[in-house]
């Protein structure tokens, strides 16, 4: 049976911090594996959100570590100790400027399991009303893009150039939530 024997901190960041795990399995009673964690965060969302008109709404924005604009699904840390369902609220409303009259957890798990300590709660928002301005970060300039939900995957492809990347996840998000509605 696998387990961890020992977790070691190797450097903290602003945002992130490196860990070092030791662990044994059958094969070895001593391994190594390196991954980031996230400092003072308790959980990540993404909420697909379709609007009463049945537009799925999307977002862009520039994403340094890969050095393009990345198409995406509206998310965020847990990093005000919330609930998750109020987390997804609030992302939703200051990234889109739109409200959900319903919103449910429809999944839960890692997003880069190998790489990465993040869990990842899905939420699907629908019916939604606009009601302000975006509200973003002073890290965030996002462009918002609301798709038609029967020809979604057409116009994603459209969003995609030599500067912009598409989230490969928005597209089994995006399966996961047609699943919920």
């Amino acid at each position: 049976m696998t387990k961890i024997i020992n977790k070691e901190t190797l450097w903290n960041g602003k945002h992130l911090k490196a860990v070092l795990y030791e662990y044994g399995n059958s094969k070895s009673p001593k391994l190594r594996w390196e991954a980031f964690s996230r400092l003072n965060c308790y959980g990540i969302v993404a909420i697909v959100p379709i609007t009463k008109d049945g537009e799925v709404i999307v977002i862009k924005q520039f994403r340094p570590p890969v050095e393009k604009y990345v198409v995406e699904f509206p998310a965020g840390l847990n990093d005000r100790s919330e609930s998750l369902i109020d987390v997804a609220k609030r992302e939703l409303l200051e990234e889109t400027g739109y409200k959900a009259q319903t919103i449910k957890e429809i999944a839960i798990g890692p997003l880069s399991a190998g790489a990465s300590t993040e869990v990842l709660t899905l939420y699907l928002a629908t019916g939604l009303i606009p009601v302000s301005e975006q509200k973003l970060d002073l890290e965030e300039e996002i462009e918002i893009f609301k798709l038609p939900f029967d020809k979604f995957y057409d116009h994603v492809y459209k969003l995609e150039n030599e500067n912009t990347y598409i989230d490969l996840k928005l597209y089994g998000l995006f399966e996961l939530a047609k699943k919920h509605l």
